[in-house]
């Protein structure tokens, strides 16, 4: 009588991890839990396979994180190749705050001097472009530096701040009454502005604001030359 075929455990290699599979599955990690709870281990948990697979991969923590903002990085419309340099700046910073307003955790994560080294291509040409349209300005390079950093502060300040601003906290205010009983006679016009505060905190000024501070910066430049 002929042998009955038995049950075969798996045999052969076991499924390929993708690059594309990590990031995916830490993008939804950090979308539901945070970036700051996001470790090789516990991404590797939840994809079901092991911490040294997932090394193969990437070195540590870091590593994985600047793979996530490259990969967004390449989001970023492509900065304009022609115009006049102050509009050039003005589009290139518009186009950095609305891709890393969608994603604010990535801004948190650049708050460090030095953050450029760890930058792929798709992002470096956004700062490319803006030192250059600096430069056609007439920026020298420690202006056109300058320019860069002093518009990023400003940037980065503002997107974590809407993104901390526009949950429980921001609706108490609104339903306590903003700047409710300030003393009208020291403090006249935040008396006056009093419950429209958050409302008009609330609008999307950046366009406008950065515009300001590009001529701004600009203008010191000219002075200086």
């Amino acid at each position: 009588m002929p042998p009955t075929d038995a049950p075969r455990g798996r045999t052969g290699r076991p499924p390929v991890t993708s690059r594309a599979d990590i990031l995916v599955a830490a993008r939804r990690l950090i979308d539901r839990d945070g970036w700051e709870k996001l470790t090789v281990r516990r991404l590797a948990a939840e994809m079901g396979i092991g911490a040294t697979t997932l090394y193969h991969h990437v070195r540590d923590k870091e590593d994985l994180l600047l793979l996530l903002l490259n990969e967004y990085a390449d989001r970023i419309p492509r900065p304009p190749a022609a115009g006049e340099p102050r509009e050039r700046i003005v589009a290139g910073w518009v186009a950095i705050h609305d891709t890393l307003g969608a994603w604010p955790w990535a801004a948190e994560v650049l708050t460090v001097d030095g953050f450029l080294t760890g930058l792929g291509d798709s992002a470096l040409v956004q700062v490319e472009a803006i030192l250059a349209a600096a430069a056609e300005h007439g920026c020298s390079q420690e202006e056109a530096v300058d320019l860069f950093r002093n518009i990023w502060y400003f940037t980065v300040g503002e997107i974590l701040v809407r993104a901390r601003s526009g949950g429980a906290r921001g609706a108490d205010e609104r339903r306590d009454g903003f700047l409710a009983g300030i003393d009208a006679a020291a403090l006249p016009r935040l008396a006056a502005i009093g419950d429209r505060w958050p409302g008009l905190s609330a609008r999307d000024t950046y366009p406008d604001a950065v515009r300001a501070f590009v001529d701004g910066l600009l203008a010191q430049a000219e002075g200086r030359s």
